[in-house]
C-alpha cells in the first residue's frame, strides 16, 4: 500500500552544522518524485531523512516532522529499523550481500522480519525478481552469488530484495549512475512500472532522466559553500522543466549554473 509523504520545517544536522534547512514538501503515493540540484545542495541528505538513515551518521539528527500518511516518523517510541522496513533503499552503486547467493539476498530482509515457509520464500523471492525484472535472467542460477551478476542485475538486484519486504516508499539514491546505458534505461523502465505500487523518491545528476521518469520534480540549491541546502521549488515535472518558477531553477536546468 503506496502512502503518501509529508514534510515540514525540516531541518538537518551534522554535528553543529546544518546542512538542509527548513524544507518542507508533499510527496504524493504512486508517483515519482526527482530530486535535482547542484552536488552539495543536500539531496541526499534530504533523501536519507525519509527512513531515518541520516541518523546513522556520527553527530546526525533531525528536526522538524515526516508523516508517513498520519504517522511522524520522527515521533517518540517510533522504531527506526521499522521505518526503514516500510520506506526501503537503493543506493547509488549496487550493493548486494558478496557472499550470498541471488536468493539469498532477496530474502535476507524477509528472514529478519519474521519466519517464513520455504515455500513462502520462493514465491516471495520469484514475485520479487519479477518485479525487478531480473527473474528471465537468474532464474537458473538462483544459488550463484549474486555479485556474479552484472551492475545493472546487481542493480535490479538489490531493487527485488527492497520491494521483497513489501515496503510503502521506496527511496533510489542515484541509482543509475554507475550504470551503462542499456542498463539505465532498464531501471527506468522499471521505475515506471513499480509506482503502480510504490511512492517512489529518486534523486539524480541526470536532467533528462528525471524529466524521463519522474511526475514532479524538487530542485535544490545553496546559496554558497558551507550554506545549508535549501528546497527552491517543487511542481510537475512538465512545468519544473518547460515553466519554472524560479529564476535560478532555469539557470540551473539550461546549464547556466551547477
Amino acid at each position: 500500500m503506496a502512502k503518501r509523504i509529508d514534510v515540514s520545517g525540516l531541518n538537518a544536522y551534522y554535528g553543529s552544522f546544518l546542512a538542509i534547512e527548513d524544507i518542507s514538501m508533499t510527496v504524493e503515493p504512486r508517483s515519482v518524485t526527482a530530486f535535482i540540484g547542484p552536488s552539495g545542495c543536500g539531496k541526499s541528505t534530504f533523501l536519507r531523512t525519509l527512513n531515518r538513515m541520516h541518523e546513522v551518521t556520527p553527530g546526525g539528527r533531525v528536526e522538524g516532522k515526516v508523516l508517513l500518511d498520519d504517522e511522524n516518523l520522527y515521533g517518540s517510541g517510533i522504531d527506526p529499523v521499522a521505518v526503514r522496513r516500510e520506506v526501503g533503499m537503493v543506493f547509488q552503486r549496487p550493493n548486494p550481500f558478496p557472499t550470498m547467493s541471488v536468493y539469498d539476498n532477496v530474502a535476507a530482509g524477509l528472514r529478519l522480519n519474521g519466519k517464513y515457509k520455504k515455500s513462502e520464500l520462493d514465491d516471495i523471492v520469484e514475485k520479487s525478481l519479477k518485479g525487478a525484472n531480473l527473474w528471465n535472467e537468474v532464474k537458473d542460477r538462483l544459488n550463484k552469488p549474486g555479485s556474479g551478476l552484472s551492475g545493472g542485475q546487481q542493480q535490479r538486484l538489490c531493487i527485488a530484495r527492497a520491494i521483497a519486504v513489501e515496503p510503502n516508499v521506496l527511496l533510489m539514491d542515484e541509482p543509475c549512475s554507475a550504470l551503462d546505458p542499456i542498463s539505465t534505461l532498464a531501471i527506468e523502465d522499471l521505475i515506471g512500472e513499480l509506482k503502480e505500487r510504490f511512492t517512489i523518491v529518486i534523486v539524480t545528476h541526470n536532467m533528462q532522466q528525471a524529466a524521463r521518469v519522474s511526475d514532479r520534480t524538487a530542485f535544490f540549491n545553496l546559496a554558497a559553500v558551507g550554506q545549508p541546502g535549501k528546497l527552491i521549488e517543487i511542481d510537475d515535472t512538465e512545468r519544473i522543466f518547460s515553466n519554472p518558477s524560479v529564476q535560478a531553477t532555469e539557470d540551473y536546468i539550461s546549464g547556466r549554473f551547477g
